[in-house]
């Protein structure tokens, strides 16, 4: 199988990403998933590679689709853009947020244009990319305005797990008030053909309630009945399997045990209480209706121990190998899977 070119973005070189991205290029095995390039600052990741004792090389690369590594060296798209005299590690920084946001763009320029098979993120840091004049909820919105999409989501991965969310970062009251018929249907035909591009036959998909017992017939409340329930049954029509709305208190047990490939979630704590309980610090983000793979940590940019060398690597080296198995299908598959994504 035919090595896929995975992008990884430095994302806030005050945080964790630089240390956390140097650490992963030293797994051995990450070559035998991907050829990786970093795209960020030659001189942060030298830095971050000496700090975690590592002996990294590096090659400044100008054009990634020329880039095929030698197993001697490491590819880097040096964009210099970071003082490194005055970066404070552990400190927000405008500069820093608007160098991780060049990095993302940048990534998502070149996953359009298919010289990168995928794109794997390290975290940035929110504040510093507002302070930085960027009003983005994070780098979702960015790869989804240089792709042009406005219907997409984002899938958390926990082994063969995987949990969608219908809304994400706002108030409870919020949420239940977009628990509508066209938003439910709209996640699950989403999260359908998702699993359909990572080649998963008859994708099953359960549907959480929102009330408890499922609304128990309306006495505990009517969205299931006007809302949820509908939307299921549209999507069933289109040949979809969504099974639901299922109770919320035994969905994930039923999606642990394997009833389901996907389960969507219609608020946060719902979803990320359960994931969280399961596998904290091992969960690996997806982006849905992108026409490319990219794939994240679950965690952010962990600035009180930024620079201290005490980093976990793991969920990022797990980003890496699951945006590595999906650019290798797409691969196989010919240059045509991307713009039929």
């Amino acid at each position: 199988m035919q090595k896929p070119i995975i992008a990884i973005t430095l994302g806030d070189a005050a945080g964790i990403g630089p240390e956390i991205t140097a650490k992963c290029l030293a797994e051995p095995q990450l070559r035998t998933w991907c050829e990786p390039l970093v795209l960020g600052d030659l001189g942060v990741m030298q830095d971050a590679a000496e700090r975690a004792g590592l002996d990294l090389r590096f090659t400044a690369v100008a054009e990634p689709v020329a880039w095929r590594g030698d197993g001697a060296t490491i590819g880097i798209v040096d964009y210099a853009n970071v003082d490194r005299s005055t970066l404070q590690m552990g400190v927000m920084d405008p500069a820093l947020g608007e160098a991780a946001v060049h990095y993302t763009r940048q990534a998502a320029r070149m996953a359009l244009a298919n010289t990168v098979q995928g794109i794997v993120s390290a975290p940035l840091n929110k504040e510093a990319m507002r302070a930085a004049g960027h009003h983005y909820e994070g780098a979702t919105a960015i790869f989804a305005e240089e792709a042009g999409v406005t219907r997409h989501a984002m899938i958390l991965v926990l082994g063969e797990m995987r949990l969608m969310l219908l809304t994400n970062h706002m108030s409870l009251r919020e949420a239940i008030d977009k628990v509508t018929e066209a938003r439910v249907y709209e996640r699950i035909m989403l999260a359908h053909e998702a699993l359909v591009e990572q080649q998963i036959a008859a994708p099953r998909i359960g549907v959480s309630a929102l009330n408890p017992h499922a609304g128990e017939g309306g006495l505990f409340g009517r969205e299931e009945i006007e809302e949820i329930e509908p939307a299921i049954a549209r999507a069933r029509a289109e040949g979809v399997d969504a099974i639901g709305p299922v109770p919320p208190d035994t969905v994930f047990f039923k999606t642990k045990n394997g009833m389901f490939d996907l389960t969507i979630a219609l608020y946060h704590d719902a979803g990320l209480g359960a994931v969280k309980l399961l596998g904290f610090g091992n969960v690996v983000t997806l982006l849905a209706g992108l026409p490319f793979i990219r794939a994240s940590t679950g965690h952010g940019t962990a600035f009180d121990i930024a620079g201290k060398g005490i980093a976990g690597h793991e969920n990022l080296l797990g980003a890496i190998q699951v945006a590595a198995e999906l650019g290798a299908r797409r691969l196989e598959r010919g240059p045509q899977a991307a713009a039929q994504s």
